[in-house]
């Protein structure tokens, strides 16, 4: 790392102890920095990256609510509004036990450089809470939702901070959530939050975007190397919203997804994991995805990992550091080669370097999954516009902009002399979108 860049990694360490994730997304982009800051000293003089590295504002407080037995119950919510240098803050929600500070920052910090990639008009922030809506009546999520909201309603706006979703966070608890805003601000401010119901001011292609957006990177770098996925053998983890429009998309592209997981283990369907039969388990049911071994010939395996299912091709929706460097060799070993991001940060930096010495194309969550937070700004046009599209053009859209992203990163890398390296280009071209808007805005 340049000397430069390790005094100001030493300082985010000095400054956030304990905060590991949020460490590892700072090295991991202050490590493909070096070139940039040699070429452009300028940056380093007025302090951007430094002033990158810490949010704009951080936003803890408690949320009471009360359950279906009367018991009053206490989460901790988070929103961490990072950089707002290139439009309002934006990034998702998650509702999950596992949210602390340190996750919620190094999401927020990934969501600058992935939001810049997009080339579209947002900032980059993060929240949540350690509220597990799992196993929670309706009422119960409606009544947390609410009291998150008269906390966090304060700090929004549709030209301040725009929350959409995340892990725990879909269609119904921004419903919620918006309900309650739109009852105490008394204003129908549709764009303060996206990933809303189609027909109450949603985008159509949202709920798909990050899975259909993450195959289509995916389907641009097997391209770049004179190929498809036509035939091609695909895990994918997960089994939530992102792993499941990323299995449907991969079909249509002619793709095969032998194998998803869940919490409880994972299952191999060596005819093609059926999406609706999935649908059913993981969306309308809830159920565990054990469940779907039951209605299909199919097996479900509670030990070891869903990485030691032989592929082609591996996409890691699940969450964060999930594939490892033992899971990396497996897969190297089984003959994979291309692997690309659907979860944040899911690839941890040992299997990365395996995967690098390897010559297994690697796409990065910060430019492969930016698909959900694209089509949250398209959401955010049509209802600045009071404007509606149809699926085709959005998904058109959403298209279009992951082939920008894919010949984006594949450009900065050239220009910097890594050719093909996807981390350094998506790390440098996010930087550099950010850090000349910072330089032109002055210090503030």
């Amino acid at each position: 790392m340049d000397p430069h860049l390790r005094d100001t990694y030493e300082d985010v360490l000095r400054r956030n102890p304990g905060e590991l994730e949020f460490h590892q997304a700072v090295r991991e982009v202050l490590g493909s920095l070096g070139p940039v800051v040699a070429r452009h000293p300028e940056y380093t003089d007025a302090g951007v990256i430094t002033r990158l590295c810490e949010p704009e504002r951080q936003i803890v407080f408690r949320v009471p609510w009360v359950d279906d037995a009367g018991r009053v119950q206490i989460n901790r919510g988070f929103r961490v509004e990072f950089s707002s240098t290139l439009g309002p803050f934006k990034g998702g929600l998650r509702f999950h036990p596992s949210v602390l500070a340190g996750t919620v920052k190094f999401l927020g910090f990934e969501q600058i450089f992935k939001n810049a990639l997009t080339g579209m008009p947002i900032g980059g922030g993060k929240g949540g809470s350690d509220f597990d809506p799992k196993g929670r009546s309706e009422a119960e999520v409606m009544r947390f939702c609410q009291s998150f909201m008269t906390e966090l309603y304060r700090h929004l706006g549709e030209h301040t901070d725009v929350p959409a979703g995340d892990i725990g966070v879909g269609t119904r608890e921004i419903g919620f959530l918006f309900g309650q805003y739109k009852r105490i601000t008394n204003r129908y401010e549709s764009g303060v939050l996206t990933g809303k119901g189609v027909t109450w001011g949603g985008s159509q292609v949202r709920p798909e975007a990050t899975g259909y957006g993450l195959v289509y990177f995916a389907e641009q770098m097997l391209a770049h190397r004179g190929t498809d996925f036509d035939g091609r053998r695909v895990v994918v983890s997960g089994s939530g919203n992102v792993a499941i429009n990323a299995i449907e998309k991969v079909h249509q592209l002619g793709g095969t997804v032998v194998a998803c997981s869940d919490s409880q283990g994972y299952v191999v369907d060596e005819a093609g994991i059926d999406l609706e039969v999935l649908r059913q388990v993981k969306e309308r049911d809830r159920a565990r995805l054990s469940a779907y071994a039951d209605v299909r010939d199919a097996t479900h395996v509670t030990t070891g990992s869903v990485w030691d299912v032989a592929c082609d091709i591996a996409l890691p929706c699940a969450t964060q550091n999930e594939l490892d460097e033992t899971h990396a060799r497996t897969l190297v070993g089984n003959g994979c080669v291309l692997v690309a991001e659907g979860a944040n940060m899911p690839t941890t930096p040992e299997a990365v370097q395996v995967l690098a010495d390897a010559k297994v194309a690697f796409g990065p969550g910060k430019a492969a999954n930016a698909g959900g937070v694209a089509t949250s700004a398209l959401e955010m046009q049509q209802n600045a516009s009071r404007d509606s599209w149809t699926f085709e053009h959005t998904e058109a859209r959403l298209g279009e902009i992951m082939r920008g992203i894919h010949e984006r990163c594949l450009t900065t890398a050239d220009a910097y002399g890594l050719p093909d390296d996807y981390v350094a280009g998506a790390n440098i071209g996010g930087f550099i979108q950010v850090a000349d808007a910072m330089l032109a805005l002055g210090v503030i």
